[in-house]
C-alpha cells in the first residue's frame, strides 16, 4: 500500500492528539497495523503507553550490524540468517518488524546551478502517446532543448526518436536561434550514448560528427542524476501542464507550427528564473549575441539506407513502396530519407523523388514511371508478333517499312497480319503480301483484298473464323453414347400379359367394338 502524506498526517494526529491504539488506527483507516507503526517510527516521536517485548527483540543487535553492512539485504534472506540463530517467528511478521529497524538513507542537499551566459543548453526527448495516420500507428515525441540561463525553449515534435530525428531538432533548434551554446547536456539516451562503464563513454559517431560540424561539447549527465539537467526536465513538464493539455491539431504540421507560436509567445513570457527582472524572451536578448555563430553550411541530416529493387520498379522504405524508372529493377539503389521528402540514387544520380508517407502499406508512384513501363511492355509485345509475323511471312518486313514511312500504327498493323495468318495460312498471306506490295499499298486491307481474290479464283469456301474460349480449347472432352436398352422398359405395361394369347389387331378391336 502506498503511505500517502495524507494517512501520515491522520495516524499521527490520531496517535497523538486521539489517543488511539495502533490496531484501532489500523482498523479504522482500513490498514496494516506494521505501516501504521512504522509511521510513527519513522517520525521520531515517542510512543504513548507500554511497549510489549517481541520475540525479535533478542536478535536486534545482529540484524542491526547486518543491515549497516549490508543496507539493501533483502528480508527473506535476512530472515533465514536469524532463523538459524534460533528465531521462531513467521516471515511475515518478521518482514514488517524489520522495516522499523532498516536503516534509512540521509536526505541529500543539492547546489543551486549557475550557468553563464551563452555556456551551456540541455537536451532531451519526451513521449506524448501515439498518432494515427491512415493504417499505421506512430508514437508521437517531442524533442526539447532548453538555454540554462535565459530558459528559452525548442520544442519540435516528430514520429519517432531516431539519430536522424534528434540531429534533426538540433539542427532546427540552432536555427531558431541563430547560434548555438558551447556545451549541450545529455543523459544516458540511445541516440547520444551508445556504451558506458563507469566514467567511461561511448559517444555515437554520428553525434561526435555533428558536434564537430558545429563546434560544441557533447556531455553526459551522471547516471540517475536527474538534477544535473534539471532544466530541461522542468520545461519537459512546463510543456505537459502548459501548452498539451486539450490541444488540438490537424497534422504534425499544424501541432509543430502552433507549438512555435507558444514557445515564441507565452513560454518566452514567464519570467526567467535566473534574474527575475527579465522575462525568457528579453533574457535571450542578451544570450543570443553569446551563442557560437552557426557554420557556413548545415549539416545535412538524412537516413540513408541502401535497399535492393526485385523484379517490380518499387523500393520499400519504411513499410511503403516508393515507384522508381523501370530501368532499375534488379539493382541496389541508396535511400536518403528527409522529414519530408525521399530520394533514391543509383551512384551520384537521383532517379526518383517522392513527398514522404507516414501511413504503411501504401503504394507511393509517379505517374512517368507507371507510363514508360507499360509503353515499354507495349513496346515488347510487339517486338514479338514482329517476330513471328517475319518468321511465318518474311515479306512483311517490307510492308511494315513502307508502313512505317507513311506514319501508319506498326502495332495495330502486325497485329492484323497474325490474324490472317491464322485464318488463311502463312503461304497464302505470303503470296498476299506479295501482291499487296506490288500494287504500293503496303496495308492489311489490300491483303485481306488479295487473300479473297485467291480465294474465289480457286472456288473455295470463306475460311471460318471460330474463336474458342481457353477454357474450351485446353479441354478435349469425350462424350460416350448412353445405352438405349433401358428405355424400352419405359414402354412395358404394369399388368402381366399372358403369352399364349395371341395379340389382336388394332385395327380388328375397332371393328369388334363397333358391332
Amino acid at each position: 500500500m502506498t503511505v500517502t502524506p495524507e494517512l501520515i498526517e491522520q495516524i499521527q494526529r490520531y496517535y497523538h492528539v486521539e489517543r488511539w491504539r495502533t490496531g484501532t488506527i489500523a482498523r479504522q483507516l482500513k490498514v496494516h497495523h506494521g505501516t501504521v507503526e512504522r509511521v510513527l517510527h519513522q517520525a521520531g516521536l515517542p510512543r504513548i503507553g507500554l511497549v510489549r517485548a517481541s520475540r525479535i527483540d533478542p536478535y536486534l543487535p545482529f540484524i542491526h550490524e547486518t543491515l549497516k553492512k549490508f543496507p539493501t539485504l533483502g528480508a527473506s534472506r535476512l530472515y533465514t540468517m536469524t532463523r538459524e540463530r534460533g528465531y521462531k517467528g513467521g516471515p511475515d511478521h518478521f518482514r514488517h518488524l524489520v522495516a522499523n529497524h532498516r536503516p534509512r538513507p540521509a536526505a541529500e542537499a543539492y547546489l543551486r546551478l549557475v550557468t553563464l551566459v551563452g555556456e551551456q543548453g540541455q537536451v532531451d526527448w519526451a513521449h506524448f502517446g501515439h498518432l494515427q495516420i491512415g493504417q499505421a500507428k506512430r508514437p508521437l515525441m517531442a524533442f526539447v532543448m532548453v538555454l540554462s540561463w535565459s530558459r528559452r525553449i525548442f520544442l519540435r515534435f516528430s514520429l519517432d526518436a531516431r539519430m536522424e530525428s534528434f540531429l534533426r531538432g538540433h539542427v532546427q533548434a540552432f536555427e531558431a536561434w541563430g547560434g548555438l551554446p558551447r556545451v549541450l547536456l545529455y543523459d544516458n539516451l540511445k541516440s547520444a550514448v551508445l556504451q558506458r562503464q563507469g566514467d567511461a563513454i561511448r559517444f555515437s559517431p554520428q553525434l561526435l560528427a555533428f558536434a564537430g560540424h558545429y563546434h560544441f561539447e557533447p556531455r553526459p549527465v551522471a547516471v540517475a542524476r536527474g538534477n544535473e539537467k534539471g532544466r530541461v526536465e522542468r520545461a519537459i513538464r512546463y510543456v505537459r501542464d502548459n501548452f498539451w493539455p486539450a490541444r488540438t491539431f490537424t497534422d504534425l504540421g499544424d501541432l509543430n507550427a502552433q507549438a512555435d507560436i507558444w514557445c515564441l509567445g507565452q513560454a518566452d513570457d514567464r519570467l526567467c528564473p535566473q534574474d527575475k527582472t527579465l522575462t525568457v524572451g528579453a533574457a535571450f536578448v542578451q544570450e543570443q549575441p553569446r551563442l557560437l555563430a552557426l557554420p557556413a553550411n548545415p549539416f545535412v541530416v538524412e537516413e540513408r539506407l541502401v535497399v535492393k529493387v526485385g523484379k517490380t520498379p518499387y523500393v520499400r522504405f519504411d513499410l511503403n513502396d516508393y515507384s522508381v524508372p523501370h530501368t532499375q529493377v534488379r539493382k541496389s539503389l541508396t535511400v536518403l530519407a528527409a522529414a519530408n521528402q525521399i530520394r533514391i540514387l543509383d551512384g551520384q544520380e537521383v532517379v526518383a523523388s517522392h513527398v514522404r508517407s507516414y501511413d504503411k502499406r501504401q503504394q507511393i508512384e509517379l505517374e512517368v514511371h507507371v507510363k514508360d513501363l507499360v509503353a515499354r511492355k507495349a513496346q515488347a509485345r510487339s517486338q514479338r508478333g514482329m517476330s513471328r509475323l517475319r518468321q511465318a511471312a518474311p515479306a512483311s518486313q517490307e510492308l511494315l517499312n513502307q508502313a512505317g514511312a507513311r506514319g501508319e500504327n506498326l502495332c495495330s498493323i502486325t497485329a492484323a497480319l497474325l490474324r490472317l495468318i491464322d485464318r488463311y495460312g502463312a503461304a497464302e498471306v505470303q503470296t498476299a503480301i506479295v501482291a499487296a506490295l506490288e500494287r504500293e499499298v503496303p496495308h492489311p486491307n489490300a491483303v485481306r483484298l488479295a487473300l479473297e481474290t485467291q480465294r474465289e479464283a480457286r472456288q473455295q469456301p470463306a475460311p471460318v473464323d471460330i474463336q474458342l474460349s481457353a477454357k474450351v480449347r485446353q479441354v478435349d472432352a469425350v462424350i460416350h453414347a448412353h445405352r438405349l436398352d433401358s428405355y424400352d422398359q419405359l414402354g412395358m405395361p404394369t399388368q402381366t400379359v399372358n403369352p399364349s394369347a395371341a395379340p389382336t389387331p388394332e385395327g380388328d378391336d375397332d371393328a369388334t367394338q363397333a358391332q
